[in-house]
């Protein structure tokens, strides 16, 4: 009854990532507390997770990226993207790369790709070469070089400290580094040779133009206010406008004056010009029901509509929605975006698809971009915020920049004494974390923000299932199922299918989850055939890790999404030969590492 009970908790949280219901890391936490409610565990085994080496080590590491990140350790190297990047597309991603590849080694891919993107479009808009064949094979170089230490990624961490419950101990730092480092240059030089000929220019090189590459001409308008108009005496949010019409007011000009935003409470008055985003429809109403003209907007083909969006005191760029974003599943209304910002949303790209109209009423995804305009001090309050990332390279001066090397060698020491063994990697990040903050490279108020709780809460509400799954017996029944069916088998086939079986878990799921479920199970059937169990677990964890066919089955893959106008399609046409050339690749090599 207690597998049966167990295999069910399994199978309806399978269902629930699938569809995605709720937040995954809900989902984990709800998973947890059923496990509890079911007698499956303790309510101490229940909490564990958060106790855990493996979540700590995490929350550190994430810590440790951001004071790499803030301090502009990782913006010192893309001038190296620059100088050696060349024209032709194989050795740009060949450089590209090597430097990301090399930096994901010891840093969070994710917080690597939100600091290369901003860095990756300017470079293509200055070598006029289309976004869309570069930004692929960051998220995918990040990916591959994310699996040369344990560090790389939360899923090594874990699947560490899943090897360590089982009775195995930790990984070491370097322990599957020869593995990493075969695969890493394969999948480069894969990407190098043969991404360029399979990636489409699906967005068009930049113009340096917003209004052009998101063809708002027809979108933003100027209206003028008649000495009849119904409008005037009113202030903007009297009049309603902006609620009952699908219309947003990037700026009044009033005398020639430009008044930015805020501006719900300037007076409207007669001879006053709105410069407005709208739909012809919503504002052929607004001319019928409050009596203002529609200028002529002829003149915003020579490019004036971008100086009138972008001036000294207002600012345009394309903002990116974060996975652990409160933004997701809400609308541009429901959140009171322009009021909570003081920016106005003037198009949302989502992949291939782009979004002029009816934008209130849009519900937002994690990794939409948004074409957004406001005063220049409102995208200081964007930049400092974890759900949303502004897509251009950070000013100079916001980065602690004379910190640079005091976080730089703090990473080193990290790695050096967890790579010696004199302190367990646990340690060594927590010490990285306080010599951090006491050295200024991190302000105190900056830990908590620098941590992805959705991936902490994700690991702590599954381990406790990993855990019903080890005492109920369920782990063992499905290793004896596996081991009467594929006992014939040789090992190496047998680690294959592992491979194959946590590839595809990983693309429904979460690599966490998949390491999670697949690492026990695995150990019991080498140990069945008396096989090697570390050659199992170091197939399962690569396995959960190189997720390369869809958009949404890693982060950096959904992170690059909306940036390179890419379709559903362009990751899987890359990525399955990725798939396949590792599926076959990363097997043999661990028999010939690490032995069978």
């Amino acid at each position: 009854m207690e597998i049966i009970l167990t295999l069910g908790v399994v199978t309806a949280a399978l269902i629930a990532f699938v569809f995605e219901w709720l937040p995954i890391d809900i989902t984990a936490l709800i998973v947890a507390i059923v496990l509890v409610l079911l007698g499956l565990v303790t309510p101490d085994e229940a909490i564990a997770g958060f106790g855990n080496s493996a979540t700590i080590t995490v929350m550190a590491m994430f810590i440790l990226s951001a004071g790499i990140t803030r301090t502009g350790v990782i913006q010192i190297v893309r001038d190296l993207l620059v100088k050696w990047g060349g024209k032709s597309p194989t050795q740009q991603i060949f450089v590209l790369g090597m430097i990301v590849g090399s930096i994901t080694a010891f840093i969070n891919n994710t917080a690597v790709v939100a600091v290369f993107l901003p860095i990756v479009e300017d470079w293509c808009k200055k070598q006029k070469i289309s976004v869309s064949k570069l930004l692929i094979p960051l998220s995918y170089a990040t990916v591959l070089g994310g699996m040369i230490t344990v560090i790389g990624t939360s899923t090594n961490i874990l699947a560490s400290g899943v090897s360590k419950k089982l009775g195995y101990g930790e990984f070491s730092l370097f322990q599957f580094t020869a593995l990493g480092l075969i695969t890493f240059i394969v999948g480069l030089v894969y990407l190098s040779i043969v991404a360029p000929r399979l990636l489409p220019a699906r967005k068009p090189v930049s113009s340096g133009r917003f209004s052009e590459d998101y063809k708002l001409q027809d979108y933003v308008s100027e209206i003028t206010i008649p000495p009849n108009s119904s409008l005037i005496g009113q202030t903007l949010r009297e009049s309603g406008i902006q609620r009952k019409f699908d219309l947003s007011v990037l700026e009044i000009i009033h005398n020639g004056n430009h008044f930015p935003q805020p501006l719900a409470d300037k007076k409207l008055s007669a001879g006053d010009i709105l410069l407005v985003r709208g739909r012809r429809e919503e504002l052929l109403k607004v001319r019928d029901e409050r009596g203002v003209e529609i200028l002529a907007d002829v003149k915003f083909g020579n490019g004036s509509l971008e100086s009138e969006l972008d001036t000294g005191e207002e600012k345009i760029a394309e903002v990116l929605i974060l996975s652990n974003s409160r933004l997701i599943g809400a609308t541009l209304k429901d959140l009171r975006f322009r009021q909570r910002y003081n920016a106005t949303v003037l198009a949302i790209r989502r992949g291939e698809e782009l979004l002029r109209e009816r934008l209130g009423k849009v519900p937002l995804r994690f990794g939409d971009l948004l074409l957004v305009q406001g005063p220049k001090e409102s995208f200081i309050g964007l930049q400092t915020t974890r759900e949303l990332l502004v897509l251009e390279e950070r000013d100079v001066e916001s980065l602690r920049q004379n910190k640079a090397w005091i976080a730089l060698a703090i990473i080193l020491g990290v790695v050096i004494v967890a790579a010696l063994d004199w302190q367990p990697i646990l340690v060594t990040s927590l010490v990285g974390v306080v010599l951090m903050i006491i050295t200024g490279c991190l302000k105190p108020g900056e830990i908590y923000g620098a941590v992805r709780w959705d991936i902490i809460f994700l690991l702590a509400g599954l381990i406790p299932l990993g855990t019903a799954m080890d005492k109920s017996g369920a782990t063992e029944w499905l290793a004896n199922g596996l081991v009467s069916i594929g006992g014939n088998l040789s090992g190496f086939w047998i680690l294959t299918f592992f491979y194959l079986a946590t590839s595809f878990l990983t693309e429904i799921l979460s690599n966490n989850a998949a390491v999670i479920l697949m690492i026990p199970i695995a150990v019991e059937v080498a140990k069945s055939l008396s096989l090697n169990p570390l050659a199992f677990m170091f197939a399962v964890t690569f396995a959960a890790s190189n997720s390369y066919l869809t958009p949404i089955g890693y982060q950096t893959n959904t992170m690059v999404y909306g940036p390179g106008g890419y379709k559903f399609l362009d990751f899987t046409r890359v990525g399955l030969p990725l798939n396949l050339i590792l599926t076959i690749l990363t097997p043999l090599l661990i028999v010939w590492l690490y032995g069978l």
